[in-house]
């Protein structure tokens, strides 16, 4: 039996590793060292005793960030199953001191970018010989910036037999009763040693010159501990550095390796950490494919495999699948059957998944995909207790999050806000402030079922990586509120496009900022005032005009919006029927969205009862009917204008259909005829129903069409192939049976026994009045006014 007595204990482990978090456990009760040395950043040593609070459960990491750039960041992901937390807890519990011996960070994080920049530069030449490199090797490595150039398991792997390292792993420790529970705990340490000896003499150190750096650090760091706890000292770092740990160097050699490293200073706290990103190599060589797998089986007690498939036949159970007794029973005895097989001491994830789909599953993955996402990764968030140290912003945020009830969860789920209320309006401004600084917690979603300005809908995900974002933000302000107008006051000012500022004036409002509308608003006039492009002028108006929507429902005065909204529409009244004349297809198809825009900005600008409603709109339709009457101006802008009088009752149908009469006379050309019925009917405004209950308008194009001459016929077919394909498929086939029947059809008793809607010549009363009860029932009149109602309704 191997025994601890002479050096240092090293004990070599495989990161987020269940059999080597046991075996660690093992260890250390046999051994009772005097101070446990752990492969970390030794700015985090302070942050130890806070893994003993109750309030800390993982998955945790460790947090490094840049003071001076926050965004510069490194993470050291922490799970229950790790054996660093592992000795962590063995440590606070038994009283015994801990420490971080790895590469400070403050080495770390001033390396990232020449890292960085080299990692690029070999990616560049290996893209253009057309190689792969192998950067995603070294899983036995879980510092941030490690570049193990080999795979250390899946060598081993590969000389045992096996294609697949994690089965490897899985049949040798984590179903060996975890490694290290037995007679000797210390023989799986000593094992993967010579291993990872042999392995270096043949490969060296298989990587950048960077581990022997960290390597030299972390020989010093033990010989300090030497020093001040004698030889009972053990070592919990990856079993790739156990050899180089071992070896005998010069002291002054570890020192030279260490001079000039370049230095930042950082700061270090725990964040909340998930499973999904255990999940992933996110710039450290330790990311697992089952982390939620690798939980269960540090936590289950005895029988894993049957504990596991009763998890999942819960989880499909809850999903609405029939999954009974008999099928978890089934899904055992195969899992048994296929490790027999396969000559594996256990069941692995490979073959519960294979039982789970046959028995469970029916044979699909999708519902096997549902047990992979839920429980194989899993969606575990931890929590960090108040007591670790953030930046001022994170504790507001928190506190915040705490007072409106929104807890961030790594699941993504939807949002309905109702901003009529209270607790739903701050909800939704922390999420419009958050989305300014930055921290992309929420997303806005089209809201189902109302299109209000009382409703939103968002879609919350919780990522760790807000973490840094938050700390990014907290440049700008001590407080949500504070950092969220400082934002959008620095945004303001570097704004370039005149839409920008416009866009920012209505996050501003959104996110119930009062504080920053004045130098946004101050902004936006002054780039209003010099911007002479119609173009661009047309793009701001819109945002601007919701913004004053949104003053009603949200207590927000939009005052001050108001007068700037109303020069911009005059401005572009006077500059758009100028702007419009003798360009382009491209640049006419551009400014045709513009007009569309505009019209539905003066439609909100010119509603009743808003402060700039007098003869905004009148004046707007006079513009409308300029760029309908000049042949200097394209054709799709010219339709669009007539659609658009029309659709405000300014143009009577008559007239509509006399100037598509003209359009489409022989006398005009047929490319801009069929511009001017895009303009009309295309661009998904509805023009497509309109022509189905305007016989005359449908057969105007039908008869133009009809006489386009052959060698114009195939310039012109493009176009109307864009225009009617953007109709819906029922439109497409009623206009089509409209067309075949020819003109007048609709009107006769052909027409109407064929079951279109709609093509009566009368109104048939008794269809109408049989209307009648349901409406009543929907608008929740009283019966006395029925009588009333059907005279309106008729």
């Amino acid at each position: 039996m191997t025994t601890f007595t002479a050096g240092p204990l090293l004990l070599g482990v495989r990161h987020h590793g269940p059999g080597s978090a046991r075996a660690v456990r093992a260890a250390l009760e046999a051994a009772t060292p005097e101070v446990v040395l752990i492969e970390g950043p030794p700015e985090a040593d302070a942050l130890i005793p806070l893994a003993a609070e109750k309030d800390m459960r993982p998955p945790v990491a460790l947090l490094a960030h840049v003071v001076d750039e926050p965004g510069r960041s490194a993470f050291w992901p922490l799970a229950e199953f790790s054996p660093e937390w592992v000795a962590i807890r063995w440590a606070l519990e038994h009283g015994v001191p801990a420490r971080f011996i790895d590469l400070p960070a403050t080495h770390t994080l001033a390396w990232g970018n020449e890292e960085e920049k080299r990692t690029a530069e070999e990616e560049k030449g290996q893209e253009e010989k057309g190689e792969r490199g192998e950067e995603e090797a070294g899983a036995s490595d879980r510092s941030v910036d490690a570049d193990v150039r080999i795979d250390p398991l899946a060598v081993l792997a590969e000389t045992a037999g096996y294609d697949d390292p994690e089965r490897w792993w899985e049949d040798v420790v984590e179903h060996r009763g975890g490694a290290g529970i037995g007679a000797d705990p210390f023989a799986p340490f000593t094992a993967l040693e010579e291993a990872m000896g042999a392995l270096r003499e043949a490969y060296g150190v298989g990587g950048h010159d960077r581990d022997l750096v960290r390597e030299a650090y972390m020989r010093l760091q033990m010989r300090a501990a030497q020093r001040e706890f004698g030889d009972e000292v053990a070592v919990v770092c990856g079993a790739w550095h156990v050899p180089a740990l071992r070896q005998k160097t010069a002291v002054a050699a570890d020192r030279a390796l260490l001079k000039g490293l370049p230095k930042a200073k950082a700061d270090m706290t725990w964040v909340p950490w998930t499973h999904r990103r255990l999940s992933r190599v996110s710039g450290y060589g330790a990311g697992i494919d089952s982390p939620g797998w690798y939980g269960h089986l540090f936590a289950a007690p005895d029988r894993p495999v049957e504990r596991w498939m009763t998890k999942v036949a819960r989880l499909l159970r809850d999903e609405d699948r029939m999954v009974s007794s008999a099928h978890v029973i089934e899904a055992v005895r195969l899992a048994d059957t296929l490790a027999a097989m396969r000559g594996r001491p256990l069941p692995g994830l490979t073959e519960t998944t294979d039982a789970v789909r046959a028995v469970m599953c029916e044979g699909s993955d999708v519902p096997l995909g549902l047990v992979h996402d839920r429980l194989v990764v899993g969606e575990v968030l931890g929590e960090v207790p108040q007591s670790a140290p953030a930046v001022p912003l994170q504790r507001d945020l928190a506190r915040a999050q705490k007072r409106l009830r929104l807890k961030p969860e790594p699941m993504e789920r939807e949002l309905e806000l109702d901003l009529r209320g209270e607790t739903d309006a701050g909800r939704s401004r922390l999420l419009h402030r958050l989305r300014l600084l930055g921290i992309a917690w929420g997303e806005p979603t089209a809201s189902r079922g109302s299109t209000g300005t009382f409703r939103e809908t968002w879609r919350l995900r919780w990522e760790p990586e807000l973490s840094v974002r938050v700390a990014e933000a907290g440049v700008w302000g001590t407080t949500v509120l504070s950092a969220a107008t400082g934002k959008a006051e620095a945004d303001a000012v570097a704004a370039h496009a005149l839409a920008d500022v416009t866009a920012l004036a209505e996050r501003c409002l959104l996110a119930g900022l009062p504080d920053a509308l004045p130098v946004v608003m101050r902004v936006l006039a002054d780039r209003a005032a010099l911007d002479a492009d119609v173009g661009h002028l047309a793009q701001a108006l819109p945002a601007l005009v919701r913004s004053l929507r949104y003053g009603d429902v949200r207590g927000t005065d939009t005052h001050a919006l108001t007068d700037v909204a109303v020069g911009l529409a005059e401005r572009i009244f006077v500059g758009l029927p100028p702007a419009c004349a003798a360009i382009d297809a491209e640049a006419a198809e551009h400014m045709r969205r513009h007009v569309d825009a505009v019209h539905g900005a003066v439609g909100l600008l010119g509603e009743p009862g808003a402060a700039a409603s007098g003869g905004i709109r009148e004046r707007w339709h006079c513009v409308l009917r300029v760029l309908a009457g000049r042949d200097t101006v394209p054709g799709v802008i010219r339709g669009r204008a007539v659609r658009l009088l029309l659709d405000d009752g300014e143009l009577g149908q008559d007239e509509a259909a006399r100037l598509m009469g003209l359009v489409l006379s022989p006398g005009t050309e047929p490319g801009d005829a069929a511009a001017w019925i895009e303009g009309f009917v295309g661009g998904g405004s509805g023009g497509g129903m309109l022509l189905v209950h305007d016989e005359r308008l449908l057969g105007l194009v039908d008869a133009w069409l009809t006489g386009v001459p052959t060698e114009a016929f195939t310039d012109v077919l493009p176009l109307l192939r864009r225009t009617f394909s953007a109709y819906e498929a029922g439109v497409r086939r009623t206009l089509g049976e409209l067309v075949r029947r020819g003109p007048g059809a609709r009107g006769s008793a052909e027409a109407a026994a064929s079951g279109i809607p709609g093509f009566a010549p009368d109104l048939d009363p008794g269809r109408a009045d049989a209307v009648l009860p349901v409406l009543s029932l929907l608008l929740g009149l009283d019966e006395a006014y029925d009588d009333e109602f059907a005279g309106v309704v008729r």
